[in-house]
């Protein structure tokens, strides 16, 4: 029988989710706390773990990331509110199966519970001469989707005039944007398309093992290294390289890649001789890392080698003309994951579609359209398989829903796209005033703003606050 591990505060949700799940056959653990989840896990062991983004003590995304350093064959998947995709889109990069919106779909649950483990089973055991974070690169193949709109053509253009070339690619984009896909693009309209292409999330790289797992070690190198290792920059030779979240590398690893660069050649951890190679890299960041190196988190003269040329992978909101072509491929794509036969969208859905605001990106539509296929039960999809907060506006943060009070039902409620408006112009407001306060200090403003810097750098760059 499969253990799953439930973390949530929320303990009717819990226990309605627990029964749930063992009545098809499932043997649940509860808590609701992140330090109770990883002493309960310390000493027993879970194929599964789903847990809650907000808990009392701190996030899912923090389980998530113990979890996956810890014990990285086990599933995690999130639950969240919707007004936290963002979030959840993050935390599949660092290694979360799936996530999950409130309120639950039972069947919907089932499903994706059944799935994660299926994968579990299906992976080849990894055997590791040291504990650590799992860190294979990705190299599973997607269909790449052009689009028809202006910008996508221009995209387009542009990949087929810098792949075949050797110049380093920098792809900036939002996050869901498919920034690897458009990579891949590159890679195989390449030379070296016969070539691997090794795909490394920086951001999923545990800070003391990034120049380990790039460039590899000898034996001996560093306690629990009990072997050598070849890194990614070795078995990418005669291909492609992709880093994303480039900007979370540390200095010292910048330092490590500006000489792989240069000299073409890399030295293992803890080793003396020097290795060929011969990899074109192609990074990808949301971050404005021009920001960064004025600061001194990114080398100014690595941005430069990696920006030989640059490409913008397009938010989705800005390519509406191309929402027919995509949905069209992940429907496909869900019909033969589910192994369902769904045609198409109603019309009631393609207005929403057209009219949502896709923060989440290309990630965030993939995700819905596979919910709506498992929701379907006739040929096309309807707006009742679609998660209410597509079209209705969400009053989970307002000031009444988090004091209990009563909402005004009868009066009409603004649109989403108004109550987002609202927040984007107050937001902007804001920082534009702790900014002006301290003469533009961004470590105060931020510390102020309690945010961290990367996002207040984004927020800025978003705002043309520069």
């Amino acid at each position: 029988m499969k253990q799953i591990l439930l973390v949530e505060d929320d303990l009717t949700y819990s226990r309605i989710v627990k029964t749930f799940l063992e009545k098809n056959g499932y043997a649940v653990q509860t808590c609701i706390k992140v330090k109770d989840a990883q002493q309960i896990m310390s000493s027993n062991s879970f194929d599964l773990i789903i847990a809650d983004f907000r808990l009392p003590d701190g996030t899912g995304m923090e389980l998530l990331q113990w979890t996956k350093s810890k014990f990285p064959q086990t599933q995690v998947i999130l639950i969240t509110h919707y007004s936290d995709i963002r979030i959840a889109i993050k935390a599949m990069k660092l290694g979360a199966f799936e996530y999950i919106t409130k309120p639950i779909n039972p069947d919907e649950l089932l499903a994706t519970v059944k799935e994660s483990l299926s994968v579990k089973e299906n992976e080849a055991p990894k055997i590791s001469s040291s504990p650590q974070k799992s860190t294979e690169p990705k190299v599973s193949k997607g269909s790449y989707v052009i689009g028809s709109s202006a910008e996508a053509e221009k995209l387009e253009k542009h990949i087929q005039l810098v792949a075949p070339t050797d110049l380093s690619v920098l792809v900036l984009g939002e996050t869901g944007t498919g920034k690897e896909f458009v990579s891949r693009r590159i890679h195989e309209l390449s030379t070296r398309k016969d070539g691997p292409f090794i795909a490394i999330d920086c951001g999923a790289l545990p800070r003391e093992l990034a120049g380990s797992e790039l460039f590899g070690h000898v034996k001996g190198a560093f306690t629990g290294a009990l072997e050598h290792k070849t890194g990614h920059f070795e078995s990418a030779n005669g291909g492609t390289i992709f880093l994303d979240e480039i900007g979370n590398l540390s200095y010292e690893v910048q330092i490590q890649l500006l000489r792989a660069i240069q000299e073409r050649t890399i030295r293992k951890i803890g080793g003396n001789k020097e290795i060929q190679i011969d990899v074109r890299i192609i990074a990808a960041t949301n971050d404005n890392l021009i920001l960064q190196s004025g600061d001194g988190h990114f080398r100014e003269d690595l941005y430069h080698r990696l920006n030989e040329f640059t490409l913008h992978a397009i938010p989705l909101r800005r390519r509406k003309e191309d929402l027919e072509d995509f949905s069209q491929q992940f429907l496909e794509e869900s019909n033969a994951r589910l192994n369902k036969s769904v045609s198409g969208f109603t019309p009631e859905v393609w207005e929403i579609f057209l009219a949502y605001d896709w923060p989440g990106n290309l990630r965030e539509l993939r995700n819905i359209i596979k919910r709506a296929v498992l929701l379907t039960a006739g040929g096309l999809v309807e707006k009742d398989a679609l998660p209410a907060d597509l079209y209705e506006p969400s009053l989970q943060s307002s000031p009444s829903s988090m004091s209990g009070g009563a909402s005004s039902m009868g009066n009409e409620l603004p649109s989403p796209k108004d109550y987002k408006s609202k927040w984007i112009e107050q937001e902007k407001e804001l920082i534009q005033k702790v900014l002006n306060d301290t003469k533009f200090n961004k470590s105060k403003t931020a510390r102020i703003l309690n945010m961290d810097r990367k996002t207040l750098y984004s927020k800025m760059e978003k705002y043309g606050l520069d």
